[in-house]
């Protein structure tokens, strides 16, 4: 998906809007009316959505420490379009995730829940990896209960479909063994740390 970058965002903000209204003060609206124009759409589509494509989107290429810094970029995250707050939250989760930051990954991930994600895939993304962070804490019995919330939920992203049979799988393995700390290994081509994939593309 197509994002501009943030600091040319940033930029046509701040020439769109002052420019415009100087050309606005010094030769009429229509000749500033363009401008600000730009400007405003530039804002509103920086105060809907924040840098969260941008940030996943660098996830997704490992390169972490950019994609921190993209996010502590969107400096409004309470006005954020109703869904992408708790993608805002999420992806705070799946950073935390990358550094093996367990805990707070699983913090920011229920708070992601609470706060509301954009569809069924997006849910049952996030538990996903709430059943990774029960794996690698060798909590079976709440691993097989985050799994169940999944199997609740209408997926129809097809990679997602099939990242839920190979954990489905992989469960089913690790309960015939009796032993839990084979979930550790479980979603090597879904959600185990360090995978590019950490949730669907956006509509």
């Amino acid at each position: 998906m197509f994002t501009i970058n943030i600091y040319l965002r940033f930029a046509l903000i701040a020439g769109g809007i002052f420019g415009g209204a100087a050309l606005w003060a010094a030769f009429g609206f229509w000749y500033g009316f363009p401008f600000l124009l730009v400007g405003i759409f530039m804002l509103a589509g920086y105060l809907m959505l924040g840098t969260i494509m941008s940030t996943n989107q660098l996830i997704a290429q490992q390169r972490l420490d950019e994609a921190e810094k993209r996010l502590k970029l969107t400096f409004f995250p309470k006005i954020l379009l109703v869904g992408y707050k708790g993608v805002y939250f999420m992806t705070h989760g799946a950073l935390a995730m990358q550094k093996r930051d367990f805990n707070t990954a699983e913090a920011w991930i229920k708070k992601s829940l609470e706060a509301g994600l954009p569809s069924e895939n997006e849910k049952a993304t996030a538990m996903l990896q709430l059943v990774m962070i029960a794996a690698n804490k060798n909590n079976f019995k709440q691993a097989q209960v985050h799994f169940a919330e999944v199997k609740k939920m209408n997926v129809t992203e097809p990679m997602l479909k099939e990242q839920i049979k190979e954990v489905e799988k992989q469960m089913k393995q690790a309960s015939q063994a009796m032993n839990p700390s084979m979930l550790a290994m479980m979603g090597g081509r879904g959600f185990r740390p360090g995978s590019k994939r950490r949730q669907p593309k956006m509509r």
